[in-house]
């Protein structure tokens, strides 16, 4: 028996198909997206996460990059600019300023990944999920600065992150959630537990697991199964997600599951 909060999206039916024929056709009113991500040593997530968040019909998307990328990258991207680098390459938390003054401008924020291991970047992402008010959605490495110490962003209204299921269950772990997130438990079990973290805890989540994609928010969850299985899924489908969230606001739920079945055909 399907629970009253389970809801099965087919992969080639939208479960909202309303939310598909209402989206913005002028890209002056699709929204704005800041993605931030990489590091001296790799700016992959962040180009991708541009190009799928383009792709996926946001208005206007800029790339906030580390400096120690800039003689790398160049005049070749013409949608990256630049915040203060550690000597490593990371950002460094005089970043912080553009991080915010960005972020102002933006509908929604995109913390994409590639950003390296280092401290004073840590320190840096707790600061901007703290002080910054707005929709935050989180992927990758990024998401790996938060789930040992989930304390900036358990209760955070508007977090949304999309990760792995081991990064689920250290999110889970770190939480103190009663009910861990394992390997072995089945596609029931993991919406079950879905929904009781995300009555418990603010942040919505999207996680693949046995070749479906689940969303969770506010204790609904919805699944939509992938044709294929592809290591860039989290990449994609936090830039669609991202999107699709802040033409939607008022409905998270419809947006995310929305978003997914958008990101199955680009994935």
């Amino acid at each position: 028996m399907q629970s009253e909060y389970w809801h099965r999206q087919a992969s080639d039916k939208p479960l909202f198909p309303d939310l598909l024929w209402s989206r913005p056709e002028n890209r002056q009113v699709a929204g704005k997206l800041l993605i931030i991500g990489g590091n001296l040593h790799g700016f992959a997530a962040p180009a991708e996460s541009f190009q799928a968040a383009t792709k996926g019909g946001v208005g206007v998307a800029r790339v906030l990059l580390p400096e120690s990328l800039q003689k790398i990258v160049g005049s070749a991207f013409e949608a990256g600019e630049y915040a203060p680098s550690t000597p490593s390459g990371s950002f460094s938390q005089k970043a912080l300023s553009e991080f915010l003054q960005m972020s102002q401008w933006a509908d929604g924020v995109l913390l994409a990944g590639d950003l390296g291991r280092n401290s004073e970047t840590a320190i840096l992402l707790e600061k901007l999920a703290e002080k910054y008010i707005g929709q935050l959605t989180i992927t990758k490495d990024a998401a790996d600065y938060f789930t040992s110490t989930p304390q900036k962003v358990s209760h955070r209204p508007d977090t949304l992150f999309v990760v792995s299921l081991a990064q689920l269950q250290k999110l889970g772990s770190s939480s103190g959630f009663a009910r861990p997130f394992t390997f072995s438990m089945d596609f029931l079990h993991l919406i079950e537990t879905l929904h009781e973290f995300t009555t418990v805890y603010a942040p919505n989540v999207i996680v693949k697991h046995l070749d479906t994609l689940f969303v969770a928010v506010d204790g609904e969850v919805s699944t939509t199964k992938l044709p294929e299985d592809k290591e860039t899924w989290r990449v994609e489908t936090a830039a669609h997600a991202a999107v699709w969230w802040l033409q939607n606001p008022l409905k998270p739920f419809e947006a995310l599951t929305t978003a997914v079945h958008d990101s199955v055909h680009n994935i």
